[in-house]
Order: C-alpha cells, then structure tokens, then sequence
C-alpha cells in the first residue's frame, strides 16, 4: 500500500497528476469536487476548506467569472481580451498562494462554448508561456462546451485542441449533450429534453477519436443533469447511462472496467444517492456552483439579521447613540462569514462524495 500523493506536488497539478488522482478516484469510489470562483474570498474559502479536509480540489473559472476578477470598471472593451486576463491573473494567484495550504490544487476553465473559443486560444497561448517558464501548464485542464454541435463537428474541433494541450501536460474536458437550465449566460432552460441524455455510441465515438491523440481527457456526459436548483419533478437524472457508456467501450475495446473519466455537470441539490451511483459508475469530478452561491449570501444574509440594529448608522445604534458601529459594516467582517458559511458547505460536498482526508490515506 502506498501514500496516493506520496509523487504528486503540492500546489497546482499537471493534467497527468490528476490523471492519476481519477484514477484511484474510480477505484476507491470518490470524487473530487469543482467549485466555480469569481472572486479571490471564494478561491480563498474554497482552498480554506480543502486544508481542513485534508484533500485535493478542482478550482475552476467561467468566461464572464473570469471578467469579474477585474472588475467592472476596467478599461479593456473586448469581454475576450477581459476574461483572458481576469483568468490569467486569478490562476497565477492560485499558483502562488496554494502552496501554503499545502493541497493539490486542479485548475480548470468551465463551460467554453463556440462562441467564445477565442477566450480559450488565448488562455492556450498563456498556458504554452507559463509553461515555458515554469515546466507547468497555468492550468491543469480546461472544458470546451460543443454539446450543441453535431458529435463530429464537437470532436473534430475538441481534437484539434487536444493536439496543443498534450504538449503542455493540460487536459481537456467536454461535453456530450446538453446541460438544462441557466449558466454563465448560456440558457438552456427551454430545451428538449432528449438532448440532455447522451448515448453511449456518442461516448464511444468520442473516446475512439480522443484516444488516439492522449488519454489527457474527461467526459461530461449528460443523463439529464440541470444547472442550479429545481424543483424535483422538472428534473429525471439517468446516471445508468454513464454505466451502459462504460460497458459498451470495455466491451468494444475489451479494456479493463470504467476506462472513462466521467464529469457530473450540476450536481448542486443532487440527492447523495444519486451522486454515489454516479461515482460508481465513474463520474470522478462533481461541479457545485449554485449551492456555494447561495452559502456565500446566507453567510452575510445571517449576519445582517444578527446585527441589522449596528448596520444602519455609522454612528449610533439601540445602545448607545454615540458609539460607531464600523466594527459590523468593516468587510472583513461581514465578507468573512460569508466565507465560513461557504466552508462549512464545501466540507458537506467533500463528505457527500466521500473525498474526506485523502490526503492520509493509504491506497
């Protein structure tokens, strides 16, 4: 028996690292969670929350998240050039400060769509920079989201960014069939839903195609996952399909069980036994967004309540007319327990997946 990270860096990952994270993950039934950042005190409670469980996690940036990091203000006019630049600045930011949290850390680019392919050549030319510098890729691995494309055309064009990633050890991560619901702008709240259901031949294709060029890839298949939180009955996942895609290919390619990487999109307000028959199956990332969102308001929503008579005035309060109240409106205060509502949710997803002190364990 061995240490999984007794040859794994501390800090961010190469794609091949984290290959072999996902594998253990497959085996030992786990998955790793990823968390959707757009502010620094998210990145910040997010690695927080790591360090007290003990384990890896995937940090990951949206096209309009990765605007954010600069701020609205800014003078650059083309959302492209932003976000390239909000990204940069927020992974080398994770590249720097993880260290001292002494996890691993697997840095991803979330949901890139055909529009917006652009974003992620230059995210590209950044990572082959970085590299170049550091033997690192800037980032771990990045998604390209061609799920509305016909399967040839989102393969053809996923395999022509495999070709440059695999120079760089950086892996990519895509989509067959669709994710329901709203994210980062992308509306699929009205669509079909036979396209939130992927087959196992599309699987299959795309693996025949990838395969030849790395195996520095991941799949999100949909078996009828929905961004955010719905009520139950809009919402019938199918994680069988993610077993039938698996035998299907280990049968074809008479390969051992589970050769596939698999990606749970939405998995905020998934029931746990969803979630475990998903893991079972071979799903070894689960992006939560939404849920962190809403701890990250409840935090200060909970402190508003708490302290609502010392946050109407800078000067006074039921008390003592006289006394300031800076104490409670500081941000450092009210910003700091919006993190630790957001901590104490990321340690129940870790729990949830069963991700909890890997970083001890024996495998």
């Amino acid at each position: 028996m061995k240490k999984l990270f007794k040859n794994i860096k501390i800090g961010v990952m190469r794609a091949s690292e984290a290959k072999k994270i996902f594998k253990v993950a497959k085996k030992n039934n786990f998955a790793i969670p990823a968390i959707n950042c757009c502010t620094f005190d998210t990145i910040n409670s997010v690695l927080e929350a790591s360090k007290k469980i003990n384990s890896p996690i995937i940090i990951q940036f949206s096209y309009t998240g990765s605007s954010f990091f600069l701020g609205n203000g800014i003078d650059i006019k083309e959302n492209i050039k932003k976000s390239i630049l909000g990204a940069t600045i927020a992974a080398k930011y994770v590249h720097k400060v993880s260290k001292f949290y002494k996890i691993p850390v697997i840095l991803h680019t979330d949901h890139c769509h055909k529009e917006i392919l652009p974003w992620l050549d230059g995210l590209i030319l950044e990572d082959k920079k970085f590299f170049k510098k550091n033997k690192i890729s800037l980032f771990t691995s990045h998604m390209i989201d061609l799920s509305k494309e016909n399967i040839k055309k989102n393969i053809s064009i996923c395999s022509k960014y495999l070709q440059k990633m695999k120079k760089i050890d950086s892996m990519l991560e895509i989509e067959l069939g669709c994710t329901g619901g709203e994210e980062d702008g992308i509306d699929n709240t009205k669509i079909e839903k036979k396209h939130l259901y992927t087959t196992p031949k599309d699987v299959e294709y795309a693996y025949k195609k990838l395969i030849k060029i790395s195996n520095l890839f991941t799949i999100a298949a949909s078996f009828g996952n929905v961004h955010g939180v719905y009520y139950k009955n809009n919402i019938t996942l199918k994680p069988t399909i993610l077993s039938e895609s698996q035998k299907y290919i280990s049968k074809k390619y008479n390969l051992k069980k589970k050769p596939i990487d698999f990606v749970f999109h939405g998995g905020s307000g998934s029931k746990k036994n969803i979630i475990k028959k998903a893991i079972s199956y071979g799903v070894i990332k689960i992006n939560m967004d939404t849920d962190i969102q809403w701890n990250l308001w409840k935090g200060i929503l909970n402190f508003y309540k708490k302290n609502k008579n010392y946050l109407k005035n800078q000067l006074g309060n039921k008390k003592d007319k006289k006394t300031p109240n800076k104490k409670y409106y500081d941000p450092r205060n009210w910003i700091r327990k919006s993190q630790i509502c957001a901590i104490k949710k990321i340690e129940k997803i870790f729990k949830k997946l069963n991700a909890i002190n890997l970083l001890n364990k024996n495998y």
